[in-house]
């Protein structure tokens, strides 16, 4: 039997798989026993979207999340796997699905934008101090953005646009080769996608701005090299500004090649290719709201699950009292 207060919640994502185990406290607070993450791109090897998963993507995925679960066992945590946008437009989702069922012995809970944005937000929420703020938060994936505006640490705007770095590297720069054509290109097609979530939010004041995951946290890297700040043991918290954002965008988006963009300080070898699609994504972000500052939260989707996690427990185990409360009255 495993035990309740341990959950091992799995994140797959369109551009990498990511685990979190942890352990709920008496204080409701939890405590981190492991974490993994592995690059691992999910619809990438056909056409411009991602509408299907390979049978070598397919393989790939299996044997990762079966060291997954192998590690969930070792800390003997309950897991919940949740994925994202490269599994639920595949037209083939069942079929992988149901292999990784067979292979595995893990569910794969396959949820909407929204859902995402809002377990984003939990995630976010219990990193960084927001309750009491009104703040916009910000994820860039490999196949979608999420954005959320929340006003005292509640989540009242959640959508998810379908622009991400691997998706839009797809799109505009084949063979991740940059051609001002193409980015021009991007950058309008990443305007007009963000012209929904621009009319939910422009009317809304923002008193701060959160962001996580992928390529936001790509970019804080790569800032702290270039104007040599210090390196700390956690990315939480730490800010950004435009300013220094924009720098960062000229000098990525001159390297026409994935081999020169891995030459720059601070790049993660394998996310060189996409780096330029997710940054133009950002910085188009910070322009069309106006955002002068961003700060980090190393919390995201996958301690979001954790979060909604345990918040299904507590309604679980509310509703058994009401019903024991409901029974006893009727006895009596």
């Amino acid at each position: 039997m495993k035990n309740q207060n341990r959950i091992a919640a799995i994140d797959i994502g369109t551009n990498s798989f990511h685990l979190v185990i942890i352990e709920l406290q008496e204080d409701g607070k939890f405590k981190l026993l492991d974490k993994q993450r592995e690059v691992m791109r999910l619809g990438i090897s056909s056409g411009d979207n991602l509408n299907k998963i390979s049978g070598k993507e397919t393989k790939k995925a299996i044997e990762i999340l079966k060291n997954y679960k192998k590690l969930a066992e070792h800390y003997d945590a309950e897991i919940r796997a949740v994925a994202t946008s490269a599994v639920r437009e595949a037209q083939n989702k069942d079929k992988f699905i149901s292999a990784v069922k067979e292979k595995v012995g893990i569910d794969i809970e396959v949820i909407d934008g929204k859902t995402e944005a809002k377990m984003i937000f939990y995630g976010m929420s219990y990193a960084l101090d927001i309750n009491d703020k009104k703040v916009l938060c910000i994820d860039i994936g490999g196949g979608s953005s999420e954005f959320v505006y929340a006003e005292n640490g509640v989540p009242l705007i959640a959508e998810s646009i379908k622009i991400g770095a691997i998706r839009l590297s797809k799109k505009f720069f084949p063979g991740f080769v940059l051609d001002d054509e193409g980015i021009q290109a991007c950058h309008s097609y990443v305007v007009a996608q963000l012209s929904y979530v621009r009319s939910l939010i422009e009317d809304k004041k923002i008193e701060q701005v959160i962001g996580a995951s992928g390529t936001i946290v790509a970019a804080a890297i790569l800032i702290q090299e270039k104007f040599r700040k210090p390196k700390l043991k956690s990315l939480n918290e730490l800010k950004f500004s435009a300013t220094e954002l924009n720098e960062i965008y000229k000098e990525i988006l001159s390297l026409k090649y994935p081999s020169d963009r891995k030459k720059v300080l601070g790049m993660e070898e394998k996310r060189a290719d996409i780096i330029p699609a997710g940054l133009i994504i950002l910085k188009t972000i910070f322009d069309l709201f106006s955002i002068k500052e961003i700060q980090i939260s190393e919390y995201a989707l996958r301690e979001g699950i954790v979060i909604d996690t345990i918040k299904k427990l507590k309604d679980m185990e509310s509703n058994f009292r009401e019903n024991i409360l409901i029974k006893n009255r009727e006895l009596s």
